[in-house]
């Protein structure tokens, strides 16, 4: 039985890593000692081994240890035995380009959907979906493919922004960017504002969070979800 988080963003303004997620993940990391960090969504500027250190002192909160998916001798393994799994954010071409370089997509499919639990921020959330075409990021390396882990039957776009009422800014709005995705492409789109996440356990999608959120489905006008709102049927 999937067992999976799938939120915005790792930090809300004015707080501190992933604490806005402390009461929930108590809960999802329940009876837990041991997680797999993926690190790899990093391209520069902190290493895998920083990363991994970074995100350490939260867990510690929870009683676990955490060591990074690169210190494994097999990648492969590490996720196939892991008690848990976080995907942290960063640029998601990176990501998906590396975990296809490791062969890690299929398996951490598997192990999640056999009840491995599952904790994804920003572009470890966008691989939640069935592709990564709706990811904010810019392209900077090329993955073999766009498709994803599809936990969820629809995409989604973490850190959605709304239009700022009087802003001077003439280039295009994230929603503008959603439709064009959907001149294309057929499956919804679920916007995520900062602080809102998904909780998936089983067959069960709930969003959850202060925000409501922005749906988008092809050939439609976007709506407003509210949290609390039952998504195991959209798709």
């Amino acid at each position: 039985m999937k067992k999976v988080i799938i939120a915005s963003t790792s930090t809300v303004f004015g707080g501190t890593y992933l604490d806005y997620l402390l009461p929930v993940l108590k809960e999802h990391f329940k009876g837990i000692s041991n997680l797999v960090f993926i690190p790899f969504a990093r391209p520069g500027g902190i290493t895998h081994d920083e990363y991994t250190e970074k995100v350490k002192p939260f867990f510690k909160q929870l009683n676990m240890e955490v060591k990074g998916i690169h210190q494994f001798e097999n990648p492969i393994e590490a996720i196939q035995k892991a008690e848990a799994i976080f995907t942290g954010g960063g640029n998601t071409f990176v990501l998906v380009t590396m975990l296809y370089k490791y062969n890690l997509l299929d398996v951490i499919q598997k192990v999640v959907e056999n009840g491995t639990p599952y904790l994804g921020t920003s572009a470890g959330s966008n691989i939640c979906g069935l592709t990564m075409n709706t990811t904010n990021d810019m392209p900077i390396v090329y993955p073999p493919s766009f498709k994803t882990l599809g936990l969820v039957s629809f995409n989604l776009n973490p850190h959605y922004l709304d239009p700022i009422e009087g802003l001077q800014h003439m280039g295009e709005t994230r929603e503008t960017r959603i439709k064009e995705f959907h001149h294309y492409n057929s499956q919804p789109v679920l916007g995520l504002r900062e602080g809102s996440w998904l909780e998936v356990f089983g067959n069960k999608i709930t969003l959850k969070g202060d925000l409501p959120a922005r749906l988008f489905q092809q050939g439609k006008a976007p709506i407003e979800i509210e949290t609390g709102t039952d998504l195991s049927n959209l798709k």
